[in-house]
């Protein structure tokens, strides 16, 4: 199991830009967002519990999910038992097993199901560290599913889901950039 900060190594063509713009955005008042994760996470483990058979052992696996371009970082352990979705601000040091790093709109776009994450791997605009069976079985798991975990991350909001929904659309929609 790795400790460490989430790494700055081994960067694709955009990720300094990326870094510039996090470093220069105020710390996010975790404690405000962590109820939120929190709930999130709850209501998409009890939506699908396949996931957890899916996932084998490595639902016991830390995974810490990095979008370089936020001031922030997640850690998520998929533990059938009690799941979590921990944030943390940048600078601090977390045990972990995954490391899985991209843009914001990178790792949205793999939990929507509209990119294959091998190709990202591949094209270098996804990192990937650590345990290389529990991230094979975490993608397995998320490409077996039916539904896509950012309709489940939306419909979280209630009242606020179509909104939220059109914000994660939009966030995702490809630009010329992506091409």
């Amino acid at each position: 199991m790795a400790t460490n900060k989430p790494s700055t190594d081994s960067p694709p063509i955009n990720r300094n830009m990326s870094n510039r713009i996090s470093q220069l955005l105020p710390p996010l008042p975790v404690f405000i967002v962590q109820p939120l994760l929190s709930h999130i996470v709850k209501t998409i483990a009890n939506r699908h519990p396949e996931l957890f058979s899916r996932l084998g052992q490595s639902c016991k696996k830390k995974f810490l999910i990095d979008p370089y371009n936020l001031p922030i970082f997640l850690l998520l352990q998929p533990d059938p038992n009690r799941p979590t979705l921990r944030i943390y601000n940048r600078g601090r040091d977390v045990e972990h097993d995954v490391y899985i790093a991209g843009t914001f709109k990178t790792l949205l776009r793999m939990i929507d199901g509209k990119t294959d994450s091998d190709a990202l791997f591949f094209n270098r605009q996804l990192t990937v560290r650590g345990n290389s069976e529990a991230v094979v079985a975490l993608r397995n798991a998320l490409d077996n599913m039916d539904a896509t975990l950012a309709e489940d991350v939306a419909s979280c909001f209630g009242p606020l889901s179509k909104p939220i929904r059109l914000v994660i659309d939009k966030i995702i929609k490809p630009t010329e950039m992506d091409q």
